[in-house]
């Protein structure tokens, strides 16, 4: 299972919720898929699952969500939820240390409830054995005694409905990944998607936004929209000390150059674990693991928050022999691509 990776040095670019940020958060979460901006593949799919349960007066099938976290994944469990008019419990993979943990949960349900497990890919060997029946048969065997006499006593859990959500997609085993029958991936938001989610968290926290101001913090939000209500929240700061209040495209513009956040979204760390490749490894193949010892970064914070934005846009591609920079990262550099090394595979 995977380590709890470390607080990143610049939490402003961080798409994990910082631990103040958590009743933000909530105070900004779309309340039903009407409300919900982006990802319209995956939310038109689950207003047809949701309207048929509802329709059968059926528990919803179990859902995975994946993807960068930021992206929406526990809003989707709120709003399903609140569609389906049942009850929603929320824990994550780490607090569930022990079987009873998760029994505790099951036993509590009301029928048609959704369970959310965030960080699902995190639950330990044992608790996940113990979640298959449940899902499968809707029943739980707690043992009363261990030893060779040891008994069980099977409990009946009512129907419901569990929502895992994760980063980290490879790390699920297979017998649990397969227990889910919807299974979608979340993607990186479009910026005029982010422009229409920066719009209504404004209007609810009482920001002045221009369109321009949008426009420019989407463009540099790593295409996430936690990082975008927070980069909206920083720039109301500047706004009300070097301006009159309102956030306009030049205000956008100088503030996140402040924040060291570039035109393209690149912050210090990304610029960092860009350079280390192409200047001390030649432009690549290298190992997630020697990046991360160069640059002092925990290889899970690699993978889950930098490596899906660079991947996206273009600048570092993965192959079997490590991380590669492509042309693109050259090109932002200003620096000359070498000559190909045969077999090397760098791509330009």
């Amino acid at each position: 299972m995977a380590k709890p990776r470390k607080p990143m040095d610049n939490p402003i670019v961080d798409p994990a919720p910082l631990p103040d940020e958590r009743r933000l958060d909530a105070s900004l979460r779309p309340r039903n898929f009407s409300e919900y901006v982006g990802q319209r593949a995956v939310v038109d799919k689950l207003r047809v699952y949701v309207a048929a349960a509802r329709k059968r007066d059926e528990a919803l099938d179990h859902c995975l969500f994946s993807g960068p976290p930021g992206l929406g994944k526990t809003s989707l469990a709120h709003i399903i939820a609140a569609e389906l008019g049942v009850g929603l419990h929320v824990t994550s993979g780490p607090a569930i240390e022990k079987k009873g943990d998760l029994a505790g949960f099951l036993t509590n349900l009301a029928p048609g409830d959704v369970l959310f497990i965030d960080e699902i890919h995190r639950l330990s060997a044992a608790a996940e054995e113990y979640l298959y029946p449940a899902m499968e048969d809707l029943v739980l065997d707690i043992a009363l005694d261990s030893g060779p006499h040891g008994r069980t006593v099977r409990i009946d859990v009512p129907p419901f409905t569990l929502i895992g959500a994760t980063t980290r997609t490879g790390l699920l085993t297979s017998p649990l990944r397969e227990r889910f029958q919807i299974q979608e991936r979340l993607d990186f938001y479009e910026p005029d998607d982010l422009c229409l989610i920066l719009k209504r968290s404004a209007a609810i926290l009482g920001i002045g936004l221009d369109p321009e101001g949008a426009e420019e913090i989407a463009r540099r939000a790593r295409g996430t929209p936690r990082i975008a209500n927070r980069l909206l929240r920083r720039l109301r700061d500047f706004a009300e000390v070097e301006a009159d209040g309102r956030i306009t495209r030049e205000l956008a513009d100088r503030s996140l150059r402040k924040l060291e956040i570039d035109a393209l979204g690149l912050d210090p760390m990304d610029r960092k674990i860009l350079k280390t490749i192409l200047e001390k490894y030649g432009g690549g193949p290298v190992g997630i693991e020697t990046i991360a010892a160069s640059i002092g970064e925990e290889r899970d914070t690699l993978e889950d928050v930098y490596e899906p934005f660079l991947l996206q846009m273009g600048f570092v591609q993965r192959t079997p022999r490590g991380r590669v920079a492509t042309a693109l990262a050259y090109r932002h550099f200003k620096l000359k691509p070498p000559a190909d090394k045969s077999g090397q595979g760098q791509l330009w």
